[in-house]
Parts: C-alpha cells; structure tokens; sequence
C-alpha cells in the first residue's frame, strides 16, 4: 500500500506594506513617536472642548492669578501652576497657558498640515509630469524648480507675510510656506519616475492601449507612493519649525490668537523671572518636532531604502 504525502502547503508572502507595517512595530522609537504625534494631533483637534474643560479661554485674562506689585508676575510656584491653571499664567496678562498651548497646536498643526499637502500634492504632480513626459514638459518643470529652489525661501516669505496686512493670517501662511516648499518632493519623484516609465508592465500597459492619464494614476503613482509618504512625514517637522519662525520674528500669525512661536517670543521676556513660561511651549514645539523627525526617518528607511543610502 502506498501513501501519498500531501504537498507542503505554500508560505504565504508578504507585500511591502505589511513587511513595513510589521517593521514599523518593531521600532520602539517609532512607537514613542506615533504616540508623541497622536497626543498632539488629539490636543489640537480637542483644543476648545480642552479649553473648556479647563474652564478658561485662550484670550480670557485673570488679574488675581498674577502680582501687580512684582510686574505682573504668575501668583504661586513654577509660573502659577494650580488647580485653575494647570500650565500656569501668562506673566502681565494671567492669560491661561494651558488654553493658549492648546489653541497654539491647533493653529501651528493646521498650517503645518495644510501647507504639507500643497506640496506634496503640487511636488507629486510635477515631478512625474516632468518624468514621465521629459522633454519640453520635464525642461520647464525642472527649470521651474531651480528657480523656486534658488529664492532664499525665509526672506521671501518675511517680506511677503509683511506687506500683506488684512488678510487671512493662517491662509496666508499656509499658501506663502507651500509656495517655496514643493520643489523638493518634485525632484524625489522625478526622480522615481524616471526609473519607472520604462519598466516591463509601463511599456506593456503602453502596448495594450492605455492612456497617459491610466498609466500615469495605476502604475506610476502607486510606485512613488512609498517614497512620497515617507518624506511628507519628513516634511511636516520643516514646516512646523517654519510657522514657528515666523510667528516669533513677528510676521506671522499676530494676537489675540496663539501659536507657539509667537509664546515662544513673547516669553524671552520673562525667562529670567518665568521660566516656565518659555519652557512649556518650547518643549512642545520640541517634541513635536522631534517625533515627527524621528517617524519619517524610519518610514524613509523602510519604504525609500535607495533615498536614505544616499
């Protein structure tokens, strides 16, 4: 009698996604800092239910929470922190630092966020615009870049945020920081479709009939993806220290409303007599930043090993 074996059952193969998924768990670091981002993001998005909670507005003033007598000092230890104010007062004006901080995410992460997706989505386009079609297109977008790229960005953007005057302060921002900003990611996905354009299933997608705009949507744009998401997470921390930059030289978002750059000026003031008056918003601008530094690097050497060799 003879026994017939069963074949061995085939191991089951994993995509990039899911090996990045799975490697992406494994990094204690990247856990940390997708904990750091979500707090923020949460802050941010709660920030007038946390200000209520709180029980006090981001521009609501309390004379009684600081000494008039020592120019207008935070009442109490380490700047006035308390049952009522839990991050403390501002000096001067006792405005609650707990809602300012709050408020101050919303308005850095909005402009950081809104301004991220105008490059990402104008630096995608363009960059394979100019590799897939070269040519003439890819001459004038890659001129184009250069020119963009050859601006000192921060003084242009200085002197743009000061002439405009009754405007949108947080639009404005959003659309002058995205203006010098997409030139970068154009380049990296230039770059990827260049390599891409000639591939084996491009030329046969070619050859069966379909369009540019099919080829460009199903073959070409799911294979920067990977490379475009690893530095939009890269990006954000640049754009985050950016608003933060503008808003402490005075020329971008302007008071009554927060932002942590603008704390962060207003407190050099106070940070013999107040410390914690520039240590709070300073640490989260810190974290922030440094959390999502720390996230794209190890989605870039994941998803983009090629880009972070070099």
């Amino acid at each position: 009698m003879t026994t017939t074996l069963a074949p061995a059952a085939a191991p089951t193969g994993r995509g990039p996604w899911q090996l990045a998924r799975a490697e992406l768990r494994r990094r204690a670091s990247v856990k940390i800092s997708l904990a750091v981002v979500a707090l923020f993001v949460v802050m941010a998005a709660a920030a007038p239910l946390l200000s209520r909670l709180g029980g006090w507005s981001p521009e609501e003033f309390d004379k009684t929470a600081v000494d008039p007598y020592l120019g207008g000092q935070p009442l109490g230890t380490l700047g006035g922190i308390s049952a009522d104010h839990w991050l403390g007062v501002e000096p001067v004006t006792g405005r609650d630092l707990f809602a300012r901080v709050v408020h101050g995410a919303q308005v850095s992460l909005l402009i950081a966020f809104a301004a991220t997706a105008i490059v990402v989505v104008a630096g995608t386009a363009a960059g394979i615009a100019a590799g897939y079609f070269g040519g003439r297109t890819d001459a004038v977008l890659s001129r184009l870049m250069d020119l963009t790229m050859s601006f000192p960005s921060l003084i242009f953007m200085i002197a743009m945020m000061s002439v405009a005057k009754d405007v949108n302060r947080i639009a404005l921002m959003t659309a002058v920081i995205g203006l010098f900003g997409w030139p970068g990611i154009a380049r990296v996905v230039r770059g990827q479709t260049l390599s891409l354009k000639h591939r084996e299933y491009v030329d046969a997608a070619r050859v069966n009939g379909s369009g540019s705009w099919r080829i460009l949507t199903r073959d070409i744009l799911p294979g920067v993806a990977g490379p475009v998401i690893a530095y939009t997470t890269l990006i954000i921390p640049g754009m985050i220290a950016t608003e933060a930059a503008l808003s402490y030289l005075g020329v971008g978002v302007r008071p009554p409303t927060p932002s942590w750059g603008q704390m962060i000026a207003e407190s050099v003031a106070f940070y013999d007599t107040d410390p914690m008056y520039f240590v709070i918003p300073s640490s989260c601008l810190f974290l922030t930043v440094l959390a999502f530094t720390l996230l794209g690097d190890a989605l870039r050497d994941i998803l983009d090993p090629r880009g972070s060799r070099s």
